[in-house]
């Protein structure tokens, strides 16, 4: 578990970097692709948060 949290970590360049990690444009766009999804998800995340949240007040 601990492993994919740093994965997480280093798409959205908190982490640091593997340096054993393959460097070629298709790692770089997939994690590029995993980037905007995961920002997308915490966005949606956040917005169903606030509706839930603004409903019972």
């Amino acid at each position: 578990m601990k492993s994919i949290w740093q994965q997480i970590l280093r798409y959205l360049y908190i982490g640091k970097k593997d340096p054993a990690a393959p460097k070629n444009r298709y790692v770089y766009m997939m994690h590029g692709m995993n980037r905007i999804s995961i920002i997308v998800f915490l966005i949606a995340l956040i917005i169903m948060l606030v509706k839930l949240f603004s409903r019972h007040h």
